[in-house]
C-alpha cells in the first residue's frame, strides 16, 4: 500500500515536469490552432496568415497569449492525466503487462478523470487566445471573475465539460504510448500526440466553439455537441471540423515528445531517489 503511495506521488511530480514542458515547447502554435478554429471567417487565410498578422499586430508574445491558464493548471491535468492513469492499470490488473484491451481501458479512465482539470483550464485558454489585442481585451483574472460573475461554477468555470471528457476518453494516450515505448519516450510522445489529434479533432473545435461563446450551450450534452458539429458543417463544410488541424499536428510532435521526455527523464530519477 505504501508502494502505491509513493508510485503516485511520484507520478504526480513527473506529470507536473512533464506539463510544464509541454505548455512552453508547445503555446505559440497552440494560439495558432485555436484562433484558426474560433476566429470569424475570413478573418484570416490560414495557418500562415495567422502568424503574420498576429506577429503584425500584436507582437511576438503574442504567441503565448493564454499561458497563464495552461501553465498554472497543466502540471495538475498532466499530474492528474499520469496518476490516474498508473492507478487505472493497478486498478484494472495487478500485473505489470496488460493487455491491449486493458491498456485502452486504463487510458478512457484516466481521459475521463483529467477532463474534470483539464475543462476549466482549456476554456480559459481560449477565451484569452480569443481576444486579438484591441483596448477591450482583458487580462486572465478579468475573465475568470467575468465568467465565475456571470455563468457560476457549472455554466461558466466548467463550460464545454463534457465535449472535453469526450475528447479525452476517444484517444486513449496510454495505449499509444505503451505500445511505441519501446522506441523511447520521444518517439512514444511524438507519435501519441499525433493519433491524439487525429482521433479527436473535430471535437476540439467543437469544445474551442463552446468556450468561447458569450451563452452556455443548452440541452443535454449530446445534443449541444452533436448541434456544434452540424453547425460547423452547415458553415464550413467538412473542412471545418479539421480547421487548425495542420498547426495541432505540426505542435504535437514537440510538444508531446517534449511531456513524455519529461516525464519518464523525472520519473526515473524519483524512482531511484524513493526506490519506488
Amino acid at each position: 500500500m505504501k508502494q502505491n503511495t509513493q508510485a503516485t506521488i511520484n507520478e504526480l511530480i513527473a506529470g507536473s515536469v512533464g506539463g510544464a514542458a509541454q505548455v512552453l515547447v508547445g503555446q505559440p502554435l497552440d494560439t495558432i490552432k485555436t484562433r484558426a478554429q474560433i476566429a470569424p471567417k475570413g478573418m484570416f487565410k490560414g495557418p500562415m496568415d495567422i502568424l503574420k498578422q498576429t506577429l503584425r499586430n500584436e507582437g511576438f508574445f503574442a504567441l503565448y497569449k493564454g499561458m497563464a491558464s495552461p501553465l498554472l493548471g497543466i502540471a495538475g491535468v498532466n499530474s492528474l492525466l499520469f496518476a490516474a492513469y498508473g492507478t487505472s492499470k493497478r486498478i484494472i490488473s495487478p500485473f505489470p503487462h496488460l493487455s491491449l484491451k486493458e491498456i485502452a481501458l486504463a487510458g478512457a479512465m484516466a481521459g475521463a478523470a483529467n477532463a474534470i482539470l483539464a475543462s476549466p483550464v482549456e476554456m480559459f485558454k481560449v477565451r484569452m487566445q480569443g481576444q486579438y489585442g484591441a483596448a477591450t481585451d482583458k487580462r486572465l483574472s478579468a475573465v475568470v471573475s467575468e465568467m465565475w460573475k456571470d455563468w457560476g461554477f457549472r455554466k461558466g468555470v466548467m463550460r464545454g465539460y463534457w465535449v472535453t471528457v469526450a475528447r479525452e476518453i476517444l484517444p486513449t494516450l496510454g495505449f499509444i504510448r505503451e505500445q511505441i515505448y519501446q522506441y523511447g519516450p520521444l518517439a512514444s510522445g511524438s507519435t501519441g500526440g499525433i493519433a491524439y489529434w487525429l482521433a479527436c479533432y473535430p471535437l476540439d473545435v467543437a469544445k474551442s466553439r463552446v468556450q468561447l461563446r458569450n451563452t452556455p450551450p443548452s440541452g443535454t450534452p449530446v445534443q449541444y455537441i452533436a448541434h456544434e458539429l452540424k453547425t460547423i458543417v452547415h458553415e464550413s463544410g467538412l473542412a471545418g471540423l479539421f480547421r487548425g488541424l495542420t498547426p495541432s499536428l505540426l505542435r504535437s510532435i514537440p510538444a508531446a515528445a517534449s511531456t513524455f521526455a519529461a516525464f519518464e527523464l523525472t520519473r526515473e530519477y524519483l524512482e531511484k531517489a524513493t526506490g519506488v
